[in-house]
């Protein structure tokens, strides 16, 4: 492997050398923090981190602001809603490769998503940290559960994706998405 240093020798035992522990904990770090969906896109609210590797004055951690947009060294205000961390990664590389950089390494992770909501006749209404994977069911488990009169089947979302912000019903087993908001309705009994 090329791209890792090499290990450093010392009366016979491999000892890690300080270039290579550094590089490995910022890729385990990397491989951590990394969403679980590709196919994720960033928003206002989302925080997100963004490291050069070698270049400390070009990496930041930063929350989206609500136009989606973030001002970045060099390159200036980059409009980001809407990208994948892929996306804004190759952005970045394109934007520094040749004026600023030989040949950057640009890592972007999300550090933070954008918050759901949660409100109807649940225990705790209130907006929270969202976490991928996560279902209805678990997003009103956040929520304190149902109230007495919580319906388990009237329950409706409004996607952030949504422009018409139109409510669709859903299910306990059905996914949440950042920006989402989930209502819980009365049931009749």
């Amino acid at each position: 492997m090329s791209w890792l240093p090499g290990l450093l020798l010392r009366q016979g035992r491999a000892l890690w050398g300080w270039p290579t522990l550094v590089l490995l904990l910022w890729l385990a770090t990397a491989a951590l923090a990394q969403p679980t969906d590709n196919d994720y896109r960033l928003g206002p609210g989302d925080r997100i981190i963004i490291k050069v590797f070698g270049e400390e004055d070009l990496s930041m951690d930063v929350r989206l602001n609500d136009t989606g947009r973030l001002n970045y060294p060099f390159l200036g205000e980059l409009v980001v809603q809407g990208l994948t961390v892929t996306e804004l990664e190759q952005l970045i590389t394109r934007g520094l490769k040749g004026s600023y950089l030989r040949d950057p390494t640009v890592t972007v992770l999300i550090g933070e998503y954008r918050p759901f909501f949660v409100n109807g006749e649940v225990q705790r209404p209130g907006g929270f940290p969202y976490q991928p994977k996560l279902t209805v069911e678990q997003a009103i488990a956040l929520g304190g559960g149902f109230t007495q009169r919580g319906s388990h089947s009237k329950i409706d979302v409004i996607r952030a994706s949504d422009p018409q912000h139109k409510p669709v019903r859903v299910g306990l087993a059905d996914p949440v998405f950042p920006g989402d908001i989930i209502t819980v309705k009365q049931s009749i009994f």
